[in-house]
């Protein structure tokens, strides 16, 4: 379930009957729990156990203090990324006793799911995107991808079940109301992924066990909805790879939540 996506914050729980986490936690506390109560998940009961952060912008971490410090859940997230919490303003809650570290290609666990950090270049302390496992259960996401890397190719390629940046349009970027150094960052090595490049990457390492993609992140200023899904979905129909039939495509939306997917091993 995916309860925002963009500029405005981040926040994604996956899980089953024996419980879950969540990945980063940029949203207002009170958005988190209102969300997923409606599920019949309260963040107090058990059901969590914990947030998986990853990177240290504000869009993903706002609420990780108030998760591991009143909550007293643990949060994971590299030793990097954790220090720079630590000196984040926009964090008021200190993580405290909850603070786990991890490690790039160093698998973990949290509630039952096995989970492998890879890194993905942005222009944070450290950003990792994760490779989420248990039994047939195959998930990726990455975020914030600044440029496609070998290691995210493989890991988006490994997965059934895809959550991957496409952040703006290039056009729009380049024609919009961003100043040019902002326009620089967007589109450098280290910031975010465009439609463009997000199409390439899913044209690549698509597989017939890939059933779903959701695409994240998208700019409220440089990119819409439709533009996106249109992007990616003809470039895999120019591989032969009908969006539909052969896989289920998604763009997110920014500040609504999706609903509770049912994931198929």
């Amino acid at each position: 379930m995916c309860l925002s996506s963009g500029s405005s914050g981040n926040c994604y729980y996956i899980g089953d009957e024996a419980g879950g986490f969540l990945i980063d936690a940029g949203i207002p506390i009170r958005t988190i729990t209102k969300t997923l109560k409606a599920e019949g998940i309260p963040l107090d009961g058990g059901t969590i156990h914990g947030v998986i952060v990853t990177h240290d912008h504000a869009d993903h971490i706002r609420t990780v203090g108030v998760i591991g410090g009143v909550y007293h859940l643990p949060v994971y997230a590299t030793r990097l990324v954790h220090d720079s919490i630590a000196n984040s303003r926009f964090v008021q809650d200190p993580i405290g006793p909850s603070r786990r570290e991890i490690k790039i290609y160093e698998p973990f666990t949290v509630a039952g799911f096995t989970i492998e950090p890879f890194p993905v270049p942005h222009d944070s302390a450290e950003n990792v995107g994760y490779h989420i496992t248990k039994g047939d259960f195959r998930f990726t996401l990455a975020t914030d991808v600044g440029h496609v890397t070998d290691d995210i190719a493989d890991y988006i390629g490994r997965a059934d079940h895809v959550v991957l940046e496409a952040n703006y349009d290039p056009e729009m970027l380049r024609s919009g109301s961003y100043p040019e150094f902002l326009k620089g960052r967007v589109a450098s090595p280290q910031g975010h992924l465009s439609n463009d490049e997000a199409a390439e990457l899913l044209a690549r390492v698509y597989h017939t066990g890939m059933k779903n993609v959701w695409l994240c992140h998208l700019s409220k200023d440089n990119n819409h909805p439709d533009l996106c899904w249109k992007t990616v979905e003809q470039r895999l129909f120019a591989e032969g790879i009908r969006v539909g039939k052969d896989l289920s495509l998604t763009a997110l939306k920014r500040t609504t939540a999706s609903p509770m997917y049912l994931l198929e091993p």
